[in-house]
């Protein structure tokens, strides 16, 4: 029987060389191993996995084609729903997802469907197999605001619709959160972000880049102004948060956002590249979501020894089981039950260690997981040049102080129904700019979500 065969286990860097460099650390399937892990896919009546997909991609069928061998059959199944497999299959959590659902996680362990999705992504880049691109225009434009993952979704569904789509982009390079914010070891920026915006191009999507919507031109002049019917707000949380206690100020605290856009989008960990970065002989970085791994991660690839402060235990941590894996297996420290109190400093006003309490865990919070309180008599201090703190973000509240009629909530988030539709008529909005900062899929799904909500917008007018 098909579940009797194992999981085709992926190859991946030696963890004592990956830890020195850049490039990525899984190689992913061949076709061998995907067309065997693919038949190891028992094709349920019922598919829990494909209603655990925020998008909604048929997965078995695809799956299928994959066993069979046909991958182009296969990468069309996907371009039905899904615009950017090559990155969805490296870095959505399919573990609380779609593999978290299927039926042979019960007992053994589950299909690898984001490493096949990656696969077959991959597949139809090298390919050039990303299905029909003729579309028959109808004249109506739409603007979109941020290139990532939810603004690259609704554009390219609307393109699929016909719309003339045309995406802004605050920063130089395409891509948001995919390129600023995801190591380059987790997701390569030419070989696959790059390409897959070339494809969305190929559909007729515009882009443009060093625009601040909100500075350089405003959603009501857009609509107003340049034709624009409708407009999707996709720009994400890119505002950090800290904790404010004593010492943040100090030289070498620095946001988790700051240092991963040097090191990616700026490209400081390049010797070609004059982009300035510091990471001292020891970083700790504060939180335990993905971010904080690819913070962590990153500093011990620049050369120091790197540690995780995080105020919950190991059960309760937020990142991906992958991530903190390969983590571990790299070298990095985890200091569980700890919670920072203060940042120590030199008489030069730069770090020098971070005093520490350690927690307990009390009653599960509204989020579910059970609260840290402070053990008391418990203060300590950890050594650190450099400290990064990955607590999370909010949006830039540039947009709503220059777009009449737009409400956000008291967290900074755009207000906006399950559609996409915001307080404004014709602004649609969804992923981190409406929810906080979330997963690239669920941003990915608000997107496709919108372009719907504007295609039924427009028509109705």
């Amino acid at each position: 029987m098909a579940n009797k065969i194992p999981r085709v286990v992926v190859r991946e860097q030696e963890p004592a060389v990956r830890a020195t460099n850049f490039e990525e650390v899984c190689y992913g399937y061949n076709a061998e191993e995907a067309q065997l892990e693919a038949s190891r896919c028992l094709n349920c009546k019922n598919p829990r996995c494909v209603a655990a997909c925020p998008v909604n991609i048929n997965i078995p069928a695809f799956i299928q084609q994959v066993a069979e061998g046909d991958y182009a059959a296969a990468a069309g199944i996907i371009a039905e729903d899904s615009s950017l497999p090559s990155i969805c299959g490296r870095v959505c959590p399919q573990e609380n997802q779609c593999e978290g659902s299927c039926i042979l996680g019960i007992k053994g362990e589950a299909v690898a469907i984001g490493k096949l999705e990656r696969f077959v992504g991959d597949w139809a880049l090298e390919n050039e197999c990303k299905g029909d691109v003729n579309v028959a225009p109808n004249g109506k434009k739409v603007a979109v605001v941020g290139s990532g993952p939810s603004g690259l979704a609704c554009a390219s569904d609307l393109a699929k619709l016909g719309y003339e789509v045309t995406v802004f982009e605050a920063l130089h390079k395409l891509g948001g959160v995919l390129v600023y914010g995801i190591p380059e070891f987790r997701l390569p920026k030419e070989k696959i972000v790059a390409r897959e915006i070339d494809s969305l191009k190929k559909l007729g999507v515009k882009f443009e880049t060093d625009v601040i919507v909100g500075r350089t031109i405003t959603i009501d002049a857009l609509m107003q102004d340049e034709g624009f019917e409708a407009v999707f707000i996709g720009s994400g949380a890119g505002l950090p948060r800290f904790m404010g206690i004593e010492g943040e100020n100090l030289n070498g605290v620095v946001s988790a956002n700051e240092f991963l856009t040097r090191a990616n989008l700026m490209r400081a960990y390049d010797d070609e590249y004059d982009t300035p970065i510091y990471v001292g002989k020891r970083v700790a970085v504060v939180g335990g979501g993905n971010v904080a791994m690819d913070a962590v991660r990153t500093a011990k690839r620049l050369g120091a020894d790197a540690t995780i402060i995080y105020r919950r235990s190991e059960a309760e941590l937020p990142a991906r089981r992958e991530e903190v894996h390969h983590a571990k297996e790299e070298g990095i420290e985890f200091r569980m039950l700890t919670n920072p109190t203060r940042v120590i400093g030199d008489d030069k006003g730069w770090v020098t260690g971070l005093s520490c309490v350690e927690m307990e865990l009390g009653e599960p919070d509204e989020s579910g997981r059970r609260s840290p309180v402070v053990k008391e008599g418990s203060d300590f201090t950890v050594e650190c040049d450099v400290v990064i703190m990955a607590l999370g973000t909010s949006p830039n509240p540039l947009l709503k102080s220059t777009t009449a009629g737009l409400e956000t909530n008291r967290r900074g988030c755009i207000v906006a129904d399950e559609v996409g539709a915001t307080t404004r008529e014709g602004v649609f909005a969804g992923g981190d700019a409406v929810t906080g900062a979330a997963t690239v899929i669920l941003a990915m799904g608000a997107g496709r979500k919108a372009a719907k909500a504007i295609d039924e917008y427009i028509k109705s007018k």
